[in-house]
Order: C-alpha cells, then structure tokens, then sequence
C-alpha cells in the first residue's frame, strides 16, 4: 500500500479512497488514522481478488443499480457490498488476517 496525500485528487466529502496500489489521502494525519486506513486496506484486498479492473466495474454498477433502487447517491454508496464489508469490519484490525477470499459476497 502506498498513502499519497493530495487534498485535489480526493472528492470533498470523503477522507480518501483506495486505489490498487494507492491510498489517496486528504490530508497527512490520517496516515495515523487505523482504522480509515484498515478500511482502505479492506477495499485494496478486494480489489485484487477481483483483479482490479473488474472490481471497479462492479463497484459502478452495483452504485448505480442500488442508485436506481433508492434514488440517494448517499445511501446508494452505503449500501455497496464492498462498502458495506469495510465498513463493518474497519474497527477489527486484524480482519484481513482470518478473511475469507470473496467475503463482500455475503453483504450483497
């Protein structure tokens, strides 16, 4: 995992984001910050069990068709599986020890 601070590179409302190999972050101190960085590092496992880029066309979609469902871009972004996963399971520091391969699947 490589952190890169860039306060321009991350969207306004959000703190950072994964992507494979990179963590952008908005500012330096949540380079401290375990557990936004263990829920980072959740979403870069899943995103290589998916090999990357068919983890982002799922991710998308999944957004848009939650998106339809709801028709709130909050709620739709919450109810990702990926989002849900990492989410649930940010504060557990060694989650990514005992996680099953696919573990999103279950919160779908």
């Amino acid at each position: 995992m490589y952190l890169i601070v860039s306060k321009h590179l991350v969207a306004k409302h959000y703190m950072g984001f994964a992507f494979w190999p990179f963590v952008f972050i908005k500012n330096n101190g949540l380079r401290f910050n375990k557990i936004f960085l263990n829920h980072e590092k959740i979403h870069l496992r899943q995103q290589l069990e998916l090999l990357i880029i068919p983890f982002y066309i799922c991710y998308i979609l999944e957004f848009l068709i939650r998106y339809l469902y709801c028709r709130n871009v909050s709620q739709a972004y919450l109810d990702i599986s990926f989002e849900k996963e990492a989410y649930s399971n940010e504060l557990n520091t060694d989650y990514l020890k005992t996680r099953k391969i696919w573990s999103f699947l279950k919160y779908l």
